[in-house]
């Protein structure tokens, strides 16, 4: 793996550790990355990148952590911090026959497993639920330590975001969690189906008034039980919602190098925004032609 951006001075010395001034790259193949002067960024020489090779997950988790919590609004208030995390074809496809698998690959595999250890809770919608088998989130002895400090429990909790509330509460999703699953749903959810998820031990947010969520609502609901660390798996709808509500703090995308065609969803779907929102490029990485952007609100 390689991080195309920002280019730092560290990057810069590992790209060019014993490598020719004006081969400008580390390994067998590697991206010019410049300014008009011809220097990289913070000084770093021409067409510098850093060195190809596997990252730590320390590595990972350092690139992808949580920024600090803004300052409350009030004593007792706790700031939520939403980002998502998809993977995209060259041509726009957020899936290849109904699933995100076909479509990843091991770095990114790597990436959306550091992505959920930093996480306080993944936030993912019943029909992803059911289209890609969501099993409870593991706890991970490499990041026990850091979760530990962090005052998180052992393992992200999964919240379902549910109008029907129409699951299977058998699966090890509702039964066998490291922490109990949640669902988020609105005040007019059938009541039957509201008490027999709670008779199972999930329990159920409401975060919204009529059948499903309010997205906003939804965020301070999870802040307000202590899951700032928010991060959303789609699927393209719930990304859709969260957009539209303007609560999206990130978006980690992967950009996968194949093509499908078809007619798959796009990583965001719903109705479109009046105005689109800005996003800026955090970091930038590469492994084996997939890019993998960080981007925040603008």
């Amino acid at each position: 793996m390689r991080r195309l951006f920002p280019v730092t001075d560290e990057t810069a010395a590992q790209a060019f550790d014993g490598t020719p001034e004006g081969e400008g790259v580390s390994g067998v193949t590697g991206t010019r990355v410049t300014d008009a002067t011809g220097t990289g960024e913070q000084g770093a020489p021409r067409g510098c990148v850093s060195a190809d090779r596997e990252w730590t997950l320390a590595e990972l988790a350092a690139a992808y952590a949580y920024p600090e919590p803004a300052p409350a609004l009030a004593p007792g208030d706790r700031v939520p911090w939403l980002r998502a995390n998809m993977v995209s074809t060259l041509d726009g496809a957020a899936q290849h026959e109904g699933r995100s698998q076909p479509i990843s690959s091991a770095a990114d595999m790597r990436i959306f497993g550091t992505l959920r250890a930093l996480a306080d809770v993944i936030v993912v919608g019943a029909e992803t639920v059911r289209q890609e088998g969501y099993r409870p989130a593991r706890a991970r002895a490499e990041f026990a330590a850091a979760r530990e400090a962090a005052g998180q429990a052992p393992a992200p909790a999964i919240a379902v975001v549910s109008a029907g509330l129409e699951l299977d509460l058998s699966l090890p999703l509702f039964t066998s969690p490291v922490v109990p699953t949640l669902i988020l749903t609105g005040a007019a959810a059938a009541p039957d189906r509201v008490a027999a998820a709670r008779q199972a031990g999930v329990t159920v947010v409401i975060a919204g008034d009529g059948a499903g969520i309010e997205p906003a609502r939804a965020v301070r609901a999870l802040a307000g039980l202590g899951l700032t660390r928010l991060l959303t798996e789609g699927g393209p709808r719930l990304l859709g919602q969260f957009i539209a509500a303007g609560v999206l703090d990130e978006m980690c995308l992967t950009l996968s190098p194949v093509l499908t065609a078809g007619d798959a969803q796009r990583v965001a779907g719903g109705p479109s925004v009046a105005v689109p929102r800005r996003f800026e490029l955090v970091s930038l990485l590469e492994e084996a032609g997939f890019l993998f952007g960080r981007y925040r609100r603008s």
